[in-house]
């Protein structure tokens, strides 16, 4: 039984290793070179030339200029980040109750679930170019613009300022009211980048055996009670593949990519964006690590 097992473990090994061999040619071909070359420039000073460039070893001294000389790299790199951590919570929430109730039985439920998948689409190809965060801010400022006081249907919508008063006068903590405030000013941005982890939890829900929660009705269990007993340890993998996702996500088009993009072919000093690349994934890096060590340690994954 335990060789048959055994076997069995080393056939699903060498099904996953089978898939994964494409990322692997692909890595080793198309990432490695560049990978390597651009941890080369981070610490040289790059030169173009005729005859194509040459490298002059400066050490650190990219880095240095990256956290300690340039007026916005540090600034953007912190406001990154503080959207992320505030961001991140709220799409994931936020994917997990839509995705509940796209799990329900109604009419129009296919309607309904396109309609949350419509911000991905929108985001692919050429609208990927489009900043729809900057647009709506468009609309808005032209509705200032244009002498209503309410900034018009789409900034009224999103105005916070009457709910973060009415939360304060019933003595909710500042901190929380500022925090849900937040979430509501960020309504459009965190619809528009939830659509993939939707789709993720609502497969999830989709595969949670019925007969769970038919037994949950037979012992009398609440539909509040069935949610945090079977729905929410079910999909708690699902969960840490969102936060890996959306964590991501929250890192790619924003202002330090732009910095970076715009000193590298705009400026032509190679060396300097190589550098604020690495600090950057670095923190990347560190973030994804300590969120998935702290995630992980409370995923139920079920046998």
């Amino acid at each position: 039984m335990r060789q048959a097992r055994s076997s069995f473990q080393q056939r699903k090994a060498r099904t996953g290793l089978l898939f994964l061999t494409p990322w692997i040619l692909g890595f080793i071909f198309f990432f490695l070179v560049p990978i390597v070359n651009s941890i080369r420039y981070s610490f040289n000073d790059l030169k173009a030339s005729d005859n194509g460039y040459s490298l002059t070893f400066e050490g650190w001294s990219n880095y240095s200029q990256a956290l300690y000389v340039d007026a916005n790299f540090v600034r953007n790199l912190t406001t990154v980040v503080t959207n992320m951590v505030v961001n991140v919570p709220l799409i994931i929430i936020f994917s997990l109750f839509i995705a509940v109730l796209l799990n329900q039985k109604f009419f129009g439920r296919s309607f309904t679930r396109a309609i949350f998948f419509l911000p991905v689409i929108l985001a692919s190809g050429i609208m990927v170019s489009i900043n729809n965060a900057g647009f709506m801010q468009q609309i808005m400022n032209a509705s200032l613009a244009s002498g209503d006081p309410s900034g018009g249907s789409v900034n009224g919508f999103l105005q916070s300022i009457e709910l973060r008063g009415m939360l304060l006068d019933i003595g909710v903590n500042e901190s929380i009211v500022n925090y849900l405030t937040g979430a509501v000013d960020r309504i459009y941005e965190i619809i528009s980048q939830s659509g993939v982890q939707i789709i993720i939890f609502l497969a999830g829900l989709q595969s949670i055996s019925p007969s769970l929660y038919e037994a949950s009705r037979i012992e009398g269990a609440t539909g509040y009670e069935a949610f945090w007993k079977i729905t929410f340890p079910m999909v708690s993998p699902l969960i840490l593949t969102n936060l890996v996702y959306t964590i991501i996500d929250s890192f790619l088009n924003n202002k330090v990519t732009q910095q970076i993009n715009s000193i590298a072919f705009q400026t032509l000093d190679f060396g300097l964006s190589s550098a604020m690349a690495w600090i950057y994934f670095t923190i990347i890096a560190a973030i994804l690590a300590i969120s998935v060590i702290l995630v992980s340690r409370r995923v139920f994954y079920h046998d």
